[in-house]
């Protein structure tokens, strides 16, 4: 029997599964996350100048170091 949840899971289970068993396996309910690259970036902040709300740090700051 198809453990479908361990399927999901598991990714070195999958790999197990033949092809007949992968094809008959339900989509996760999550469902196919993937982002871009650029999508990365902005959720990592690399992308455009550093905000804060705080005016002491964008004055004060330190290397590594910001709001005490």
């Amino acid at each position: 029997m198809l453990d479908i949840i361990r399927a999901w899971k598991d990714p070195a289970y999958r790999a197990n599964l033949s092809a007949d068993e992968r094809s008959r396996m339900p989509q996760h309910p999550a469902g196919l996350v993937e982002l871009t690259d650029e999508e990365l970036m902005n959720a990592s902040g690399l992308i455009g100048a550093a905000r804060t709300t705080c005016q002491c740090c964008t004055d004060t700051s330190r290397p590594f170091r910001c709001c005490p």
